[in-house]
């Protein structure tokens, strides 16, 4: 049955109080932010581990609130000059590709020390250290064994989506006509970032331009205009995903809390009531509609009725579209901020690129063919959604490196961008907080991707060894008890920053 959003006054007072705070989206995890916050963070140290612990299924990224709300650890003192970054010297273009590793094994352990035997890691860790280029690791987990990647999962689901779609696809929104003459349909893309007010433009900003209603809106005027419409009735498609919108691996408190959204094909600012808030809504696609008849109001073009969803007729004739940033800024987004509902829109993506349905089975499916095409070892491995959310996945640690090697070689460029959003330690993404206090050596020498779930902490990426070379390395522990959630992280974050002390 179809699903009534009717416009009414409480959605044109969202639309215009979401237009007041828009210059706060680009001010997020900016210095002065991080200041305000300090005092309230100190004060609440004490109670930290076991709060972020029940928190940390929120997922890894950075905060928009106190530093504490993410789940990462609180900032006691910036040590890196944000104002005055050195110059980036680049590495992987110069870095060769090597055969076999010239990094001996010893080297590495000796780096390495008990880093990996603290009990802060609780009773499961599994590992791997490579050399860039080389096929073979360096040192390993004796006995290999699958561990919860949490949102380490998502360097595969980004990988395959690129490898599918390309770095420069883009996703479109479109307005097309409806089956009467005066009628429209709002067709949803499956644009993760789509967005109903643009924001304003940030020098010092490096989240991609999200596409916006507020210009299709415009669009869509601007094309009827001199045809003399001024009203007419609008519907909403947001078919082109199918199957459940809620995965049925996820724990059921996941959705209700607002940790992540339905998924769907139509929504604005990944069905948040607020782009600055984390509270979702019940109904992503209802209330993205309801916000585009509020936006074609404004531009002189009246809405009549109740917006209700439907279906576009086939080959509809098409009025306005919009797109989104290319599918290689999205993937920064992702991976940078361990954006979930990002994640699993891509996955669905993937399955639509080898003509399937929009599904969770069927992208899960697309993906994993894609990553053994690519020669990715994936045995052993059971993965249940494209973001990590699901405690149910199992993957070998091998499978990390195994994709940052993919991702960093020369002849995938089309992948490159997964590598290239790694986070900076102690600078941005998901490791904005990270390192500045429990391994101050690695800050700006290790980038990597983070993964967070009640009870399990990882890190996949890469380090600068004091020697020159550039390691992979994938650590997971996934058995830490919640009262050591802060120790563990802290604890991962000096495991890489001991591999940065290797002289090889």
């Amino acid at each position: 049955m179809d699903r009534q959003a009717h416009v009414g006054p409480v959605v044109r007072r969202v639309v215009s109080e979401r237009r007041f705070h828009l210059t706060a989206r680009d001010a997020r995890g900016g210095i002065a932010a991080r200041l305000v916050v300090l005092v309230a963070v100190l004060t609440l140290m004490s109670a930290a581990a076991v709060y972020v612990g029940q928190q940390a299924d929120k997922a890894d990224s950075p905060p928009r609130d106190p530093p504490l709300a993410s789940g990462e650890p609180p900032v006691l003192k910036p040590r890196l000059n944000l104002l005055a970054l050195p110059a980036v010297k680049p590495v992987l273009p110069s870095a060769e590709p090597v055969g076999s590793s010239r990094v001996s094994a010893p080297a590495v352990r000796n780096a390495l020390g008990g880093t990996l035997s603290s009990s802060d890691l609780g009773k499961h860790i599994e590992f791997t250290v490579a050399q860039l280029g080389a096929p073979k690791p360096i040192v390993a987990s004796r006995t290999p064994q699958t561990v919860t990647p949490a949102s380490t999962l998502k360097l595969l689901t980004a990988t395959a989506a690129l490898q599918s779609l390309g770095p420069d696809h883009r996703f479109l929104t479109s307005v097309v006509r409806g089956v009467d003459p005066d009628s429209l349909v709002l067709l949803g893309g499956g644009d993760p970032l789509l967005t109903d007010t643009r924001p304003p433009v940030s020098e010092s900003s490096s989240a991609p331009q999200p596409a916006a209603l507020e210009d299709l809106a415009k669009r869509v005027v601007r094309r009827l205009r001199p045809s003399g419409v001024r009203s007419v009735t609008l519907a909403y498609d947001d078919s082109l995903f199918s199957g459940p919108a809620i995965n049925s691996t996820w724990e059921p408190s996941y959705v209700p809390e607002s940790i992540v959204s339905p998924v769907g094909a139509l929504w604005v600012d990944e069905g948040r009531e607020d782009p600055d808030t984390a509270i979702r809504v019940s109904d992503p696609a209802a209330v993205a509609a309801s916000r585009f008849a509020v936006l074609l109001d404004e531009q002189g073009l009246r809405v009549r009725g109740p917006v209700l969803r439907g279906r576009a007729p086939a080959h509809a004739p098409e009025v306005a579209r919009v797109e989104s940033a290319s599918l290689a800024e999205i993937v920064e987004h992702t991976i940078e901020n361990s954006d979930n509902e990002a994640a699993e829109v891509l996955l669905r993506h993937i399955a639509l690129a080898f003509g399937r349905p929009g599904s969770f089975e069927a992208g899960l499916k697309a993906m994993t063919s894609t990553l053994q095409q690519s020669e990715v070892d994936l045995a052993g491995a059971q993965i249940f959604d494209g973001s990590g959310l699901s405690r149910r996945s199992e993957l070998p640690v091998a499978a990390l490196v195994a994709v940052l090697q993919l991702t960093a070689d020369p002849q995938h460029p089309r992948l490159r961008s997964v590598f290239s959003s790694l986070p900076v330690a102690g600078f941005n993404g998901s490791l904005a907080y990270r390192f500045t206090t429990s391994a101050p050596s690695g800050l700006g020498l290790v980038r990597a991707k983070t993964g967070t779930l009640t009870g399990v902490h990882a890190l996949a990426g890469t380090v600068i060894t004091r020697g020159g070379s550039v390691l992979l390395f994938a650590v997971v522990a996934d058995q830490v008890p919640i009262r050591l959630t802060l120790a563990a992280r802290a604890q991962l974050d000096r495991v890489a920053t001991a591999l940065s002390t290797c002289r090889c």
